[in-house]
């Protein structure tokens, strides 16, 4: 099934991921990655170890607002912090933390219905 038509005009669309980077709207990023609906970028956090409020700040400042941050967590779904997720939420943002792969296809599946979301993803080989 061709999903294509569902997906907004000029939208974000993760079309791969693996290898150590992942695949954006025919752009390639190595190592972790960031991806909202309007755009994408690199991400410095290697690990969810190194996961903090700094390293989200660019999703939380957002405009349009993001209603959901996806946190893929690598191969592995991880807990996240529990005052890293108050802070967020305190600034309207709910974060949900999966393994990589999860994230990647639950960001597609959200952002073609239009939702507010945002993928903060962990690079995998």
């Amino acid at each position: 099934m061709d999903v294509t038509p569902l997906i907004p005009q000029g939208r974000q669309v993760i079309e791969s991921y693996g290898n150590g980077g992942f695949r954006v709207s025919g752009e390639t990023f190595r190592g972790s990655t960031l991806v909202l609906p309007e755009w994408s970028a690199p991400w410095p956090p290697a690990s969810i170890d190194q996961l903090d409020l700094a390293s989200l700040e660019a999703v939380l400042a957002a405009e349009p607002p993001v209603e959901v941050l996806l946190i893929g967590c690598g191969r592995a779904m991880a807990f996240i912090d529990p005052d890293l997720r108050a802070a967020a939420r305190a600034r309207g943002v709910a974060l949900e933390p999966m393994d990589t792969g999860a994230a990647c296809r639950t960001y597609n599946v959200l952002m073609a219905e239009d939702r507010r979301v945002a993928a903060a993803l962990i690079a995998v080989d």
